[in-house]
């Protein structure tokens, strides 16, 4: 009978306790909020290029803050109310933090295995990482490959999300189910954009967002388009060297967001884009910094388990060549700019709560 897990804690060395508590203690001090979690991804790849989900995490990350502003930018503020841009703010903060936790922990304990030149990740139990990715650790140290590490740290995150928040039953109430049209119809939360040069982007579309197959899919697409090619690799990571991210959509593109709010109260709203452009005279779109829009949140300590039940999971393992990603999306994600201005024109405030 397998022992409980705080008893066998107690059976490590001093050394080995020390180490886990040093990395928890690392973990949260990082875990934060968005911008610093997202500023320790991109540190990490720096540090181990090799740990491809890294920066894979970074760039996804910086959407995530993306997101979250917008809640209190320009646009949302005219079309959602307090209570539901709260729900939404909740909803993207928990996963965020939560999959920090998650994943920050093994990679400073593959650090720690680089120091010492011997695999520890049978400690990985103890931090409550999946027993999925202990095997793939330690296949990964003999082997090198980076692709499955990412593609199975992509399985792992959202396998540890989909419990926790996409099946959460006060996040499917208060956001998922309550906000989907909302969500489909006019808002940019489904458009991951990563910016590369001056003013590109490239990135994909989700149009599943409770689907734990389309976000794995989703995973490894995005990780196509940051990685299938060295030169737009190397675009995108000089590009995250030089802008620090804020949370701001003004990082991207600073010819139309802008983190001071221009606009003046008491003024009806006027249309400001042209295909992506600013009007002649137009104000600037307001994108505030996350740190000034949020205040940090505490959290709860995370709900433990293995998602880990079935083999079938590493299916998503093995790697698709017959459909070609090219990452096009400047079309897609104007044409979103253009819906969500010419609802906020409208002030088309549709209250969804009782």
């Amino acid at each position: 009978m397998k022992q409980p897990a705080d008893i066998v804690y107690h059976k490590l060395t001093r050394e080995e306790q020390g180490l886990l508590d040093r990395i928890k203690r690392d973990t949260r001090d990082l875990n934060q909020n968005n911008v610093t979690r997202t500023k320790a991804y991109f540190d990490l790849y720096q540090k181990h290029p090799e740990i491809h989900w890294a920066f894979l995490g970074h760039m996804v990350s910086r959407n995530g803050g993306w997101n979250m502003t917008d809640l209190k930018g320009e646009f949302l503020t005219r079309l959602l109310t307090d209570k539901e841009r709260n729900a939404y703010f909740s909803f993207l903060e928990q996963g965020n933090w939560l999959i920090f936790q998650d994943a920050y922990p093994q990679f400073l304990l593959y650090g720690e295995s680089l120091k010492r030149n011997k695999p520890l990740f049978y400690l990985l139990h103890f931090l409550n990482i999946s027993s999925f990715m202990e095997t793939i650790w330690n296949y990964f140290w003999r082997k090198r490959d980076s692709y499955i590490l990412t593609m199975a740290l992509v399985i792992n995150e959202q396998n540890y999300l989909e419990k926790r928040v996409i099946q959460n039953p006060a996040y499917k109430k208060d956001v998922l189910n309550t906000l989907e049209f909302k969500l489909q119809d006019y808002l940019s939360f489904n458009h991951i954009l990563f910016p590369y040069q001056k003013k590109s982007l490239a990135g994909q579309t989700l149009h599943q967002f409770q689907s734990l197959h389309e976000r794995i899919l989703l995973g490894k697409r995005l990780y196509a388009v940051l990685f299938k090619k060295k030169e737009l690799l190397n675009h995108f990571v000089q590009w995250a060297e030089s802008h620090r991210h804020t949370g701001s959509r003004k990082d991207y593109w600073p010819h139309i967001f802008n983190n001071v709010n221009e606009g003046i109260p008491g003024i009806p709203y006027q249309l400001r884009l042209n295909a992506c452009k600013l009007r002649w005279g137009a104000k600037k779109i307001y994108s505030p910094d996350l740190l000034s829009a949020w205040k940090n949140v505490q959290h709860q300590e995370a709900e433990k388990g293995d998602w880990f039940r079935d083999w079938q999971a590493a299916d998503y393992l093995s790697e698709h060549t017959e459909t070609q990603i090219n990452g096009e999306i400047e079309y897609e994600y104007c044409k979103t700019l253009e819906r969500l201005e010419l609802a906020a024109l409208a002030k088309k405030v549709i209250t969804i709560f009782d």
